[in-house]
């Protein structure tokens, strides 16, 4: 079923779900939008103020359009959902809290959509999860581990982390300005609204500053177990990403067996984003084919 864009909108969309599992006890905020008798979960970035619906509001119409239910599920410590202090994998985390909410809301089995730390989250889920998984697409991230070619941390994670213990209007410019490649998108609201879901959520930005001190690799490094992954796998990456290098996309494809990648030249971080269109085509065409 098809939606008009008038009735995509955030506060029209927006759910909660509690998700009790082990010691799990959070409550969780999600986008839900379109019907369809397949569904597409989107998880977001780790940046500051960052959310599902702001990852990836040019992304959801042509999908909602195309016949598929969109789930954007806010991971927690950021948006709308409660706040976390993370001492191990937060890959894990987000992936044990996904199979909460599919839970709840009574889906076996979703094809993924992975930005950054929720390309990690993905394929955590993958590896806990394979027969939930239909398809994935993973963009700027998926795995952990050193780049043998770019310094560790890359100039955009110091830049994100800074602005996590600093967050000023000015650190969060500093921070977009590598974030994508062409930054004359980027405009003062975009970054009011941003700074408005930073300070909004204080206790995010102190219990992620507090997770990164008790352990500074939160997304590990899955190269080893890449293989294990069955789904068909589309990655998707920036030439120009200054926060996770493209070698990171090279891993991922000579791990995953089933899995493809296409660059976009002239593109950093935020491929979804700052490509939407073209993006939007290629997953429409690889979800469907």
């Amino acid at each position: 079923m098809s939606a008009t864009p008038q009735m995509l909108t955030e506060a029209s969309s927006s759910r909660f779900a509690r998700i009790n599992e082990g010691d799990l006890d959070l409550q969780i905020h999600y986008n839900d939008c379109g019907q369809g008798a397949e569904t597409v979960l989107m998880l977001h970035g780790s940046g500051p103020g960052a959310s599902g619906w702001a990852n990836f509001n040019r992304n959801i119409e042509p999908l909602v359009a195309a016949g598929y239910r969109v789930i954007l599920m806010d991971c927690p410590g950021w948006s709308k959902s409660d706040s976390v202090v993370c001492t191990g994998s937060r890959s894990d985390l987000n992936a044990r809290v996904l199979a909460g909410l599919l839970d709840t809301l009574g889906l076996e089995r979703v094809h993924i959509l992975g930005n950054s730390m929720g390309g990690h989250s993905a394929v955590a889920f993958a590896l806990a999860n394979p027969q939930r998984v239909g398809k994935l697409v993973l963009m700027g991230g998926g795995t952990g581990g050193a780049s043998p070619f770019v310094p560790m941390p890359t100039e955009g994670i110091k830049l994100l982390q800074g602005l996590y213990r600093e967050p000023t209007v000015e650190n969060l410019k500093k921070m977009m300005s590598v974030f994508v490649y062409d930054t004359s998108d980027l405009t003062e609201e975009l970054f009011q609204t941003r700074l408005d879901n930073m300070l909004t959520r204080r206790d995010h930005l102190a219990n992620f500053v507090e997770s990164l001190a008790i352990n500074p690799k939160q997304f590990p490094d899955f190269s080893a177990r890449l293989g294990e992954i069955k789904a068909q796998t589309l990655v998707i990456w920036g030439r120009n990403d200054r926060f996770v290098p493209m070698d990171t996309g090279l891993r991922l494809i000579a791990g995953i067996p089933n899995s493809e990648l296409h660059v976009f030249n002239s593109c950093g971080h935020w491929a979804q984003w700052e490509h939407a269109d073209k993006f939007n085509r290629m997953v429409l065409d690889f979800l469907t084919h």
